[in-house]
């Protein structure tokens, strides 16, 4: 789904939430980069994103057009902050009712608000779009954003063990959340 520009104020900043343009395809292959090396709690390392502009375009193109989700890029002070999306689990009658969520920001814009601010939103359109179910996955370790998660309304539900392994041979579980809508 395309999603209109939205602002907020944030302390003092402007926030402003808007749909992907063709234009920001780089952009976003960079910051995916970024976010994956700047913490050990996205899945990936920022070297295994081998997205091209072209796989981006298609990627932005999709998710603009898809009518169970949205992809929503966030902007601090009319810089770029991070993005948010959700998109229907699974395509069966069964589980129509349950939406997964991911967000990422760049670490300098953490801490502060952004994240509850935005997250809140995005639920909000989750709940609009008929879905009963909010769904995340947290890396173990990153108590920041489990709080936040806690916070609104998410509950623990289980645990994947050992579901990430670090090139330092260490483990990290994912940890399933729920919230109902």
């Amino acid at each position: 789904m395309f999603f209109e520009e939205e602002n907020y104020e944030l302390d003092g900043h402007t926030v402003t939430l808007r749909a992907p343009k063709p234009e920001d395809a780089e952009i976003l292959i960079e910051y995916l980069k970024t976010v994956c090396d700047e913490t050990p709690f996205l899945s990936q390392y920022g070297d295994e994103v081998k997205l091209t502009v072209e796989d981006e375009l298609k990627f932005i193109e999709r998710r603009n057009e898809s009518e169970t989700g949205y992809l929503i890029l966030v902007f601090e002070d009319g810089e770029f902050a991070g993005n948010m999306s959700f998109e229907r689990v699974g395509t069966s009658r069964r589980a129509q009712h349950r939406a997964s969520i991911g967000i990422a920001y760049f670490q300098k814009n953490t801490g502060h608000g952004l994240g509850k601010l935005t997250l809140k939103r995005l639920l909000k359109l989750i709940k609009d779009s008929g879905y009963e179910q909010a769904e995340l996955t947290v890396l173990e370790g990153n108590e920041r954003a489990k709080h936040l998660y806690e916070s609104l309304g998410f509950k623990e539900i289980g645990r994947i063990s050992k579901a990430n392994k670090y090139d330092d041979g260490t483990f990290r579980d994912d940890i399933l959340m729920v919230a109902e809508l």
